[in-house]
């Protein structure tokens, strides 16, 4: 039985739905270049919320046209279903794995993605990565997979600055054909965290009451509607 039905491709984090910006040009464009079949190694790197997770997702949906294709999240692998999960993912056309800084400190972890690692490069093979460290710095690997990874492509994602945040939560906005004034992004923006999933989260919040209650998007109902912001 094939493993990869188990770790399901998000069907959101797609490239038209990814908002480019400053702080994550670099690793569109690598994401980018892998895929076209330019290059075959690539690690992302960035703060947890940053779309390191949705580029992964979006480049296995475009691999998948030519065969099975899933992201691994890393902290679900255990040395109960280690075995299951190499074996399966071993005829993958390529080899994605998410939370990279997730994985359990065991030797036989180590090693065992090492192995995998080997054999997707040696043959080839696509590899992409991401983790919230860069490869150095990712005490959980094996110092001989550390150095691979800085063979191949490393990009940093950054969405932290006001600019590019601004940009997302439009385009969140624009997908829900919402329209939020200025003045209430800036509000979100000066209350909320860094990251994506809390932008997406208050603009899907001010959608369902918008709609609930059939009222324009205002300061007054972003209040209401968020009020512990």
């Amino acid at each position: 039985m094939q493993l990869f039905f188990d770790f399901p491709v998000n069907p959101d984090y797609s490239f038209k739905s990814f908002v480019a910006c400053s702080g994550n040009q670099t690793a569109l464009k690598f994401v980018q270049r892998v895929i076209s079949g330019e290059e075959s190694l690539l690690y992302l790197h960035g703060d947890s919320g940053s779309g390191k997770t949705h580029l992964l997702h979006a480049a296995a949906k475009e691999l998948a046209t030519r065969g099975s294709v899933p992201v691994i999240p890393v902290e679900l692998v255990t040395h109960d279903n280690l075995e299951e999960i190499t074996t399966s993912a071993a005829t993958s056309q390529g080899l994605l794995l998410d939370n990279l800084h997730l994985l359990a400190d065991s030797p036989l972890l180590r090693t065992a993605f090492w192995q995998l690692f080997n054999d997707f490069y040696e043959s080839g093979r696509k590899i992409i990565a991401t983790a919230t460290l860069p490869p150095k710095e990712l005490d959980s690997l094996d110092d001989h997979l550390k150095s691979r990874f800085m063979w191949g492509l490393v990009a940093k994602l950054d969405i932290s600055d006001d600019t590019s945040r601004r940009m997302i939560m439009k385009k969140l906005a624009d997908d829900r054909q919402l329209i939020i004034p200025d003045d209430v992004i800036d509000y979100l923006l000066i209350r909320l965290p860094r990251d994506i999933p809390s932008l997406a989260n208050a603009v899907e919040r001010l959608k369902q009451e918008s709609f609930a209650t059939q009222r324009k998007i205002s300061l007054k109902l972003t209040k209401a509607t968020l009020p512990g912001l």
